[in-house]
């Protein structure tokens, strides 16, 4: 199955830039070689479930080392401007330019693994579209296949727990059918630390 892209957004794991709202825990430092973590085994992991093409869309850009280190794995490129609805749809919709499939994930989530992956994609055999929701609300992963679709993007309140619920209500105005798969932990506030695989934070 290697007609799929996956487009991962990921920050700059700059410290004072990246996983802000972890200072309060970590320290500016602390939070920014977290994200670097982060970004490294969502990387690996996009790798691993060798569907075809991984496009890592860094910001502000692909310029950081900590991007840079996976040009050889990845395709790197810059994310779109606008805010974070118009980005994702831009990445999906020039994935879908090129690909039958196509997901996108953030860095956020550690539980989100190759099997995932996997799985996400091969729902979209049978489904327009396919989410992994997050356990705070919003979702971890979203794949559609065919094209993109700008109206379960635009003008949401994202970063809210109602995101997901949301979504699923233009889902269905959409007339579109979709999967979910189980919920993962997103890594956004200190309290979110306690769904770090062991280990991570020694």
């Amino acid at each position: 199955m290697k007609h799929a892209c996956i487009t991962i957004l990921a920050k700059a794991p700059v410290a004072g830039f990246a996983k802000t709202r972890l200072i309060p825990a970590l320290g500016p430092d602390g939070a920014a070689a977290l994200a670097q973590k982060l970004l490294d085994h969502t990387v690996a992991q996009t790798v691993a479930a060798g569907l075809g093409e991984v496009r890592l869309l860094g910001a502000p850009d692909a310029s950081h080392p900590a991007l840079q280190r996976h040009a050889g794995q990845v395709q790197l490129g810059a994310q779109a401007d606008g805010d974070l609805g118009q980005r994702m749809h831009r990445a999906l919709d020039d994935a879908l330019s090129h690909h039958a499939l196509a997901l996108l994930v953030g860095t956020d989530a550690p539980a989100l693994n190759h099997h995932m992956l996997r799985q996400a994609a091969q729902a979209l055999a049978q489904h327009d579209a396919v989410f992994v929701p997050a356990l705070d609300g919003g979702y971890a992963l979203v794949g559609l296949r065919g094209q993109s679709r700008p109206e379960l993007f635009e003008a949401m309140t994202w970063s809210t727990a109602q995101v997901m619920c949301e979504t699923r209500q233009r889902l269905m105005r959409a007339g579109l059918r979709w999967a979910e798969l189980d919920a993962v932990g997103d890594i956004d506030e200190p309290g979110d630390l306690r769904h770090l695989p062991a280990g991570w934070l020694a």
